[in-house]
């Protein structure tokens, strides 16, 4: 099992697009043995040190293995909302890692 967490920085003003993106790509994880185990939405005065600034999500999510989240990655269905992406997100830290 492997476990990725994303730290997303949505551009001001673009949070319904953020949304819109979102909400047509996570249904997909199923199909790729994946799953959304958190979706966390931290508040300013949650975060109480940072190098980077406030993010708008932080996102935990599991695959089987690398090609199931290379499969979910690469979706033709997926990657045809790219483009709400583009447009909402300013950047993304994505951390692989696995349960000790």
């Amino acid at each position: 099992m492997l476990y990725y967490t994303q730290i997303i920085f949505v551009k001001e003003g673009q949070e319904g697009t953020f949304h819109s993106f979102e909400d047509l790509v996570l249904p997909l994880l199923r199909q790729h043995n994946g799953e959304l185990i958190y979706r966390i939405r931290p508040t300013v005065s949650s975060v109480i040190t940072t190098a980077f600034g406030h993010p708008y999500e932080i996102h935990l999510v599991s695959f089987a293995d690398r090609k199931s989240f290379e499969n979910y990655r690469d979706d033709p269905d997926r990657l045809q909302y790219m483009k709400l992406k583009e447009e909402s997100v300013d950047r993304v830290i994505l951390i692989e890692g696995s349960a000790l």
